[in-house]
């Protein structure tokens, strides 16, 4: 049992053979769907997710998961370790970070708990909550596992293609990508994220070409010890580009992971992510 435990939210999109892997707890996101409530990942697939909001006309919303939800799980694991690191979805895009934190001070426990703001969503904060666990396991202190965690936010980058960022202005998320709107053209736009929000990185006539533009971007870099494309709803699309990028880099592992219903209520049902762990050597 490593020192240090870790924990983070489903925005993270961690496949959870990999949470299990490498001990991380998951604190789900809620949905919201009309009057229902769901725990993301726990009580609504993707798949009854993707199938209600195409045929819906209320469209889904998401919402922090309570304070006693993290401070249950923190409670939890101090029967067993006194140090956790909590690494949490961007503090731009949600409050999630605010509400681990506010949850520190509901444990009765003696423990050291420790929040971090990954910056990142999706993959990235998955590969961060990764490197995290991995420095855990090899018997690294609770301000060794920050250091790995801060140098690994440093590490990542992520580009996603989208067919229409309709879901993203709804829910309020779209940031500087609201370049986009009012276009007439039928585009593909990609966005990318910095310091914590959403940038707009270009767009494509047709999602071939903004599939080839994700590829393009996961082989920009140098020294990748990590890829990971995830999908909403079309795993054929995102197969084709694992492999892709399993010919060009048959030794790196690339995780296939489905975006939660939490990412897809702001993003619809045409996302596909590709993320990296890696050195930048041109900017894309």
């Amino acid at each position: 049992m490593p020192n240090v435990a870790i924990v983070t939210d489903s925005v993270a999109d961690l496949p959870p053979e990999v949470a299990e892997e490498f001990g991380i707890t998951v604190v789900p996101i809620i949905v919201r769907f009309g009057a229902d409530l769901y725990r993301d990942g726990l009580d609504l697939s993707p798949d009854d997710f993707y199938k209600r909001l195409r045929g819906s006309r209320a469209l889904p919303a998401t919402s922090v998961p309570p304070p006693v939800a993290f401070a249950d799980v923190y409670e939890k694991l101090a029967e067993r370790t006194s140090e956790i690191v909590v690494i949490t979805v961007t503090s731009r895009l949600s409050g999630t970070h605010q509400v681990a934190s506010q949850a520190v001070g509901l444990v009765k426990k003696r423990c050291r708990v420790e929040v971090l703001d990954s910056q990142w969503a999706i993959m990235a904060q998955g590969f961060i909550t990764i490197a995290a666990a991995r420095a855990g396991r090899a018997g690294a202190s609770i301000d060794e596992v920050l250091d790995e965690a801060r140098r690994t936010m440093r590490r990542v980058d992520m580009r996603a293609a989208f067919d229409t960022l309709e879901y993203l202005e709804r829910g309020g998320r779209i940031g500087k990508a609201q370049a986009f709107l009012g276009s007439l053209l039928k585009v593909n736009p990609i966005i990318g994220l910095k310091d914590g929000e959403v940038y707009p990185v270009g767009r494509e006539r047709s999602r071939a070409k903004a599939i080839d533009r994700l590829y393009d971007f996961a082989t920009s870099f140098g020294n990748v010890e990590g890829l990971a494309v995830e999908y909403a709803a079309d795993s054929d699309e995102a197969n084709g580009l694992v492999q892709r990028l399993r010919s060009e880099y048959p030794q790196v592992p690339i995780y296939l992971s489905r975006t939660s219903p939490a990412i897809g209520t702001h993003t619809g049902p045409g996302l596909i992510v590709v993320t990296v762990l890696g050195d930048r050597q041109s900017a894309h």
